[in-house]
């Protein structure tokens, strides 16, 4: 899955597309590159970001979407957004997208009823509070554990609106009310929640819990960033979410090399 951040304030600047031009040439290499989706985004999620109307994110994912569409051809596109009214507008003038809700439902009230009722594939993430208070939010016992049974919830009210498990990728938002160190349990017991019956989704890429221990930039941790993928991936994860493709498929090839009929390379 390839990032397209149609937004002047997401952590990593270079991911930064805020133009018709600059978002169609992204998302055709990307594509060219071997992304498998294209996920954009219009309202950062980075802890504390800013608080956007719905009509500001609305003019920024519809100019995206727009260039994207032009050069996407049968590829599909999800929009990262917890809004109802922007999936909406979405597939009024674009036809059949991809949800991916960092609130799992939770942020409006609408959003399941709208994947439901329109038949949407939706990606479902872990998180508590929104990007604002999240990081004030990292109390657990045991995260693995609670972060199943949390994703569970969630599955549970999202099959109850009328949402097939069979359209639900689910996410343990790396990040999303989680401290470094936690970010590490969760990456070690990921493969706890294949218990949850769903395709996992792991968004990792240049975060802070990969360059804040290594003591360097979002710029500088394109390295690191595939060794954390590769444990990803170990640890069962479906789909990788991703700044940089070339090189993510680089590592997913020969991570399905290394694993072939078991014997390694």
């Amino acid at each position: 899955m390839a990032i397209v951040n149609a937004t002047p304030d997401s952590f990593y600047a270079s991911s930064r597309t805020q133009s018709h031009k600059a978002v169609a040439e992204r998302v055709e290499r990307a594509l060219n590159e071997g992304a498998a989706i294209v996920d954009i985004g219009g309202y950062s999620s980075r802890p504390d970001a800013e608080d956007l109307s719905v009509e500001e994110e609305w003019q920024r994912v519809e100019m995206a979407l727009s260039a994207a569409r032009e050069v996407s051809g049968d590829a599909p596109i999800s929009i990262d957004t917890f809004r109802a009214e922007i999936i909406r507008r979405a597939t009024d003038r674009f036809g059949e997208v991809v949800v991916n809700d960092i609130t799992a439902g939770l942020g409006d009230k609408e959003m399941l009823n709208v994947v439901a009722e329109r038949k949407l594939p939706y990606i479902a993430m872990h998180m508590r509070g929104t990007p604002q208070t999240m990081q004030r939010q990292t109390q657990y016992t045991d995260i693995v554990s609670e972060v199943v049974a949390e994703l569970q919830e969630r599955l549970s009210a999202i099959e109850k609106a009328g949402v097939e498990r069979s359209r639900v990728v689910l996410d343990p938002g790396f990040g999303f009310a989680k401290t470094v160190e936690q970010n590490y349990e969760l990456l070690a017991g990921l493969h706890r929640l294949k218990v949850l019956g769903q395709p996992l989704l792991v968004g990792v890429s240049r975060k802070s819990m990969i360059y804040k221990p290594l003591g360097i930039t979002p710029d500088e941790a394109l390295s690191a960033t595939q060794a954390v993928h590769w444990e990803a991936l170990r640890q069962g994860a479906t789909l990788l979410r991703v700044h940089d493709v070339a090189e993510a498929v680089q590592t997913i090839k020969l991570y399905e090399k290394f694993n072939q009929n078991d014997k390694g390379f």
